[in-house]
């Protein structure tokens, strides 16, 4: 049995790397290259397009023998000015091509109040389909996640719920368009991640390993602010893997016996440092293990 690899994602130090700058790509591979993980998720964010600092960034992962799999991106398909957010995924497609990575993630946008329904399907799966030619021109899969909010966007994502992630998958059938389960999101949008997971388990081709919990209040209280701030409400934490809300016996039980096995999981920890992070790698790392022997 194929059994999943393990990539680390610096949720961590974010601001960091994208508004701070007071931590260098560089400087997070050599971090990250002391967790015992095969690859590191990127952030579009933080990335360059210029080609010696693609190479730079490739040669330092490739001397502590990681891979770049997966393309963390944030387009905003629910954005009047949509043709710009489809020629950033584009973009996006083409860089995580650069680093020989396989999968680059696509969202459906920001859920803004005034967009119906059937007007946010409409739009949100013509802009992915626009960026399917991309993906098949470079043997890119594009991984829709369950997800709650960017960390830089006012609104929480349109595509919240499983119903409508389920509407985008029965409308964009196609072999390019599948799943990054994220558990933790799935109390966000007020659902059980094992309820989601039934809905999507049959696309799902990567995942982000993830805990949540609430340091005060409700999941409702939660759901109320929401629309309120930009990025997490401060009421969320991330945390240590296996300490949270989450069952992650249940959640690869139910993917084997769905004959799933995902590609690479990867490791979204919180905001307590490496340390931390490095326990939340060990705990999925077991599970994978346990649940997907080689």
């Amino acid at each position: 049995m194929n059994q999943p690899r393990i990539a680390a994602f610096p949720k961590c130090y974010m601001d960091e790397l994208c508004i701070h700058k007071t931590m260098t790509v560089p400087q997070w591979i050599e971090l990250a290259s002391t967790l015992g993980v095969d690859g590191l998720e990127f952030y579009a964010g933080f990335m360059e397009t210029d080609p010696a600092w693609i190479a730079d960034i490739r040669a330092r992962l490739d001397a502590h023998g990681l891979e770049m799999p997966m393309l963390c991106c944030s387009p905003d398909f629910t954005s009047d000015n949509i043709d710009a957010e489809i020629a950033k995924e584009i973009e996006w497609i083409k860089l995580t091509s650069a680093f020989d990575g396989k999968y680059c993630r696509v969202l459906s946008g920001q859920r803004r109040p005034d967009l119906t329904t059937e007007q946010g399907l409409d739009r949100v799966a013509g802009a992915i389909e626009a960026c399917l030619k991309a993906a098949d021109d470079y043997d890119i899969t594009l991984i829709l996640e369950n997800h709650y909010k960017d960390n830089y966007w006012t609104y929480p994502e349109w595509a919240q719920s499983s119903e409508r992630i389920a509407a985008l998958i029965a409308r964009i059938d196609h072999p390019r368009f599948m799943i990054n389960y994220d558990p933790s999101n799935a109390f966000l949008a007020g659902e059980d991640p094992l309820d989601v997971l039934e809905v999507v388990k049959h696309r799902v081709i990567t995942m982000h390993a993830s805990d949540r919990t609430l340091l005060y209040g409700t999941i409702e209280d939660l759901r109320n602010e929401e629309n309120d701030a930009i990025g997490y409400a401060s009421r969320l934490s991330h945390g240590e893997i296996g300490k949270g809300l989450n069952d992650y016996d249940a959640i690869f039980t139910t993917l084997k016996a769905a004959g799933r096995t995902p590609d690479w999981v990867s490791i979204e920890d919180g905001m307590n440092g490496i340390d931390e992070l490095k326990r939340s790698v060990d705990f999925v790392r077991r599970k994978v293990q346990q649940h997907f022997p080689a």
